[in-house]
């Protein structure tokens, strides 16, 4: 029967208006603000109830990330303005600085990340970054992270603690030194994370770093991998910690590894022009990792987070898939603004390049992925119906485009989008 259903919206019996019926609506909800103040430079109207975060548009700074992050993980309710902080970037007229900034609800702002999480933990989370009883253990290993990470970097917000000032990668063994000094760290502790067995903000300091070091690196290097558990047992079950059992984390702010790996083609390098090829083959090894099903164990693991997270966001849809198909239908006119655009590189591949077939390919897809991921956890059916759309309006051409534009977590959570990537290579 769900499997009548999935093929049945594919053939368009369902329209937008059916796909919006069928999602959780936040209409009756007081859903925060986000504003893309390089899309909407007006100055907003302020929440004196709720603070206002303002961070790095994309989602690359890692500053931004902990402030972010330590307001997503205390499940407080806040505002954001998103500001283009890349050089000429886009800025509001009413903008000043650098992110990430907080205005909190008595009008005052404050900046500097770890700052912003204190402020969080003490105005709003009852220190449950800062645990009384562990206070200075966090305060020292969210420090450590200075005196561990590579000093004689280039600054980036897209590629942190990668380059030196030449443009080129640092050397394996100055990130190999930056690893094993993190692992020993961990090792300290009597539990998966930096202060034992719960998150706290010395997490929040590292994760952002960390998050990217584990995608990026690999590529940097031959043999260089973060998450390598005989060379860095502690740091590899802190990932794992982080992954599983942080639902904030895992199911919003956690950027994809192949979002960071666009990133390399984007920062460093010096001025000699492109990626050099030894780089781009390791990345297009690590492609064929990320293709793979998922497997029922995950599904149900991430489900399990997904159900914590949403548990006080009813804004949310009932899966990440389903969200992603939430996200899609509420961005629809401006991604067919965005796919038409870019009309004469597109050509060949299989998608429609007239406004009408975008809309039902995108209805489509859509459909499959707010219908099929309900299919009793089973993706079998939802790639079958992938292939017998593919011959009538190109959703799969479609999924593989968005794959390739998306950003994350600019543009939705990392468990969202991989519902997407998976139709697109199956």
């Amino acid at each position: 029967m769900r499997s009548e259903i999935v093929r049945s919206t594919i053939a368009f019996v369902a329209q937008w208006q059916d796909l919006e019926k069928s999602l959780i609506s936040s209409t009756k909800h007081d859903t925060p603000i986000t504003i893309d103040s390089a899309l909407d430079p007006t100055k907003p109207t302020y929440s004196t109830e709720r603070p206002t975060l303002f961070r790095e548009r994309h989602g690359w700074c890692p500053y931004s990330e902990r402030v972010w992050l330590a307001l997503e993980s205390t499940n407080i309710a806040y505002d954001t303005v998103r500001i283009d902080n890349t050089g000429p970037g886009r800025k509001p007229p009413y903008w000043g600085g650098n992110t990430p900034q907080m205005r909190w609800p008595d009008g005052k702002e404050q900046s500097e990340s770890m700052d912003l999480v204190k402020e969080v933990d003490k105005r709003f989370a009852n220190n449950m970054l800062y645990p009384e009883s562990i206070k200075n253990d966090v305060i020292n290993k969210a420090r450590s992270f200075q005196n561990i990470f590579p000093s004689k970097s280039r600054p980036s917000s897209r590629a942190a603690f990668l380059f030196g000032w030449s443009g080129d990668p640092l050397w394996k063994s100055e990130f190999e030194s930056v690893l094993l000094k993190t692992d020993e760290l961990l090792s300290s502790s009597d539990g998966p994370f930096f202060c034992g067995g719960s998150f706290t903000a010395a997490d929040i300091s590292w994760v952002p770093f960390l998050e990217r070091y584990a995608a990026q690196l690999p590529c940097l290097h031959e043999g260089l991998n973060p998450r390598d558990a005989t060379m860095y047992p502690h740091l590899n079950k802190w990932y794992e910690a982080m992954e599983s059992t942080v639902p904030a984390y895992a199911c919003r702010v956690r950027g994809n590894p192949s979002s960071w790996r666009k990133v390399l083609t984007m920062a460093g390098y010096g001025n000699a022009g492109g990626v050099p090829s030894d780089v781009i083959g390791r990345m297009d090894d690590l492609k064929t990792e990320e293709s793979r099903a998922q497997t029922e164990e995950e599904r149900v693991q991430d489900q399990s987070l997904w159900d914590e997270y949403r548990s006080t966001r009813p804004q949310l849809a009932n899966t990440p898939s389903a969200e992603a198909g939430r996200v899609l239908m509420s961005n629809r006119e401006a991604i067919v603004r965005d796919t038409l655009k870019r009309s004469d590189t597109l050509k060949g591949i299989g998608l429609p390049l007239d406004e009408t077939g975008l809309d039902n390919s995108m209805k489509a897809l859509a459909a499959l992925l707010i219908y099929g991921s309900e299919n009793d956890g089973h993706y079998e059916d939802l790639n079958v119906a992938a292939k017998e759309a593919a011959n009538v309006n190109g959703v799969v051409a479609l999924s593989k485009f968005l794959d390739e534009r998306m950003c994350v977590p600019r543009d939705m959570g990392m468990m969202s989008a991989d519902a997407i990537k998976r139709i697109s290579v199956n």
